[in-house]
């Protein structure tokens, strides 16, 4: 699926930052808050970049979206390569944020708009399972590629993929919905925040927000919190490699379980999972507890985010579809701000890595109750275009 390399090169990106963190933090001698500084900055640009072509993918039209967002990255990834200080660095980081933070939402509204009902979920989290992908790719050139030529090689590989993937994305079909021209970015926010939508955004919002700050706050620092509990720079690259691929049954069981039992309680079964996995993960004292808590984490918190990629579209109508998850996604990258943040800082301040990851523990606890006894499901399927 073409629609699913925005998944991939968006997991890709995050790895890739992931890694390349303990290398410009030797090269260029930074600090934990300086570390946690690089890996916020790329979410704000996310932010705008999701809430901004959200927009626009309503307006103008999604294909058209989706090639230019990618367009941003590709060009702004080439530049990462010839950055000579961290300063530099975060600029380009939060152009390529504002590209890559404008393609999840575009891609899954175009989804959103192809399918109904259950096949509609299950296509949303197969499209999302590309994520895995994309991380275990960026796991394998982390493993293989970097430790010879360089991270600066290693993000020009990146960008000559996504380069191939705009000429694929050229010969998308056209949108299924007709583009709506009349309805300005004001408007847009205040349709999603009337009577009829508000509880939805403001629950969807504050969804996205903690998964965004678990997932992005865990796995932003995973090779370094590996290094830090004892493990060298290799071993922790392929522990990461290896707990990547529990990434894909997560997916898949979630998929399978759309026409088994309602998408609420499969959320809160998956919120409850990445508990346990944060849990053991924290306390964890043998190498075999790491990788068990590694691949808890993995399988749970991915599958908690495909699910939500299948829940938040069909909430809105086809007309506000691309700015019900762009705004919400929005919601979400500051939760994914703020995660990679707070790890720096707090490990800056000398907090234990246990006390951290109960930082996260406690956000999942409230998505839980969230999901209990506020959120509503309510499936805009009445325009859907069947294929």
């Amino acid at each position: 699926m073409v629609l699913g390399t925005a998944w991939l090169f968006d997991a890709a990106d995050v790895a890739i930052l992931s890694f390349i963190m303990p290398y410009i933090s030797k090269e260029w001698t930074l600090t934990p808050s300086q570390l946690g500084s690089v890996g916020a900055i790329t979410t704000v640009g996310m932010m705008i970049g999701a809430l901004l072509f959200g927009y626009l993918a309503d307006r103008f039209g999604k294909k058209n979206i989706i090639i230019i967002t990618l367009l941003i990255f590709s060009i702004s990834n080439l530049a990462l390569a010839f950055t000579t200080n961290v300063w530099q660095f975060m600029i380009v980081r939060f152009i390529t944020g504002v590209g890559l933070g404008g393609e999840l939402p575009v891609a899954a509204t175009i989804i959103a708009d192809s399918f109904s009902g259950n096949k509609r979920s299950k296509m949303l989290i197969l499209v999302d399972s590309f994520w895995a992908i994309g991380w275990i790719v960026a796991s394998l050139l982390a493993f293989l590629f970097m430790p010879k030529f360089g991270w600066r090689a290693t993000v020009i590989v990146t960008t000559i993929m996504a380069l191939y993937t705009l000429i694929l994305r050229r010969h998308l079909p056209a949108d299924v919905n007709v583009k709506n021209n009349k309805l300005s970015l004001g408007v847009s926010l205040s349709k999603i925040f009337s009577k009829e939508f508000r509880l939805q955004t403001i629950c969807l919002s504050l969804l996205w927000f903690i998964i965004m700050f678990v997932y992005y706050g865990l796995f932003l620092w995973l090779p370094s919190v590996l290094i830090a509990k004892g493990f060298s720079v290799i071993h922790s690259f392929g522990y990461v490699l290896l707990t990547s691929f529990a990434q894909l049954p997560g997916y898949f069981l979630a998929a399978y379980l759309m026409d088994k039992i309602n998408r609420k309680t499969i959320l809160l079964i998956y919120l409850i999972g990445t508990i346990t996995g944060a849990s053991i993960f924290a306390t964890a004292s043998s190498t075999g507890m790491v990788l068990f808590g590694s691949i808890l984490l993995s399988f749970f918190t991915l599958g908690a985010w495909g699910i939500m990629i299948a829940l938040t579209p069909t909430q809105y109508p086809i007309e506000l579809r691309g700015m019900g998850i762009g705004f919400t996604q929005a919601v979400g990258r500051v939760g994914a701000t703020i995660g990679p943040y707070l790890v720096g800082l707090s490990l800056g301040l000398g907090i234990s890595i246990t006390t951290i990851f109960f930082y996260f523990i406690i956000a999942l606890i409230i998505g839980c109750v969230v999901i209990s006894f506020v959120m509503i499901d309510n499936d805009q399927a009445n325009e859907v275009v069947e294929q």
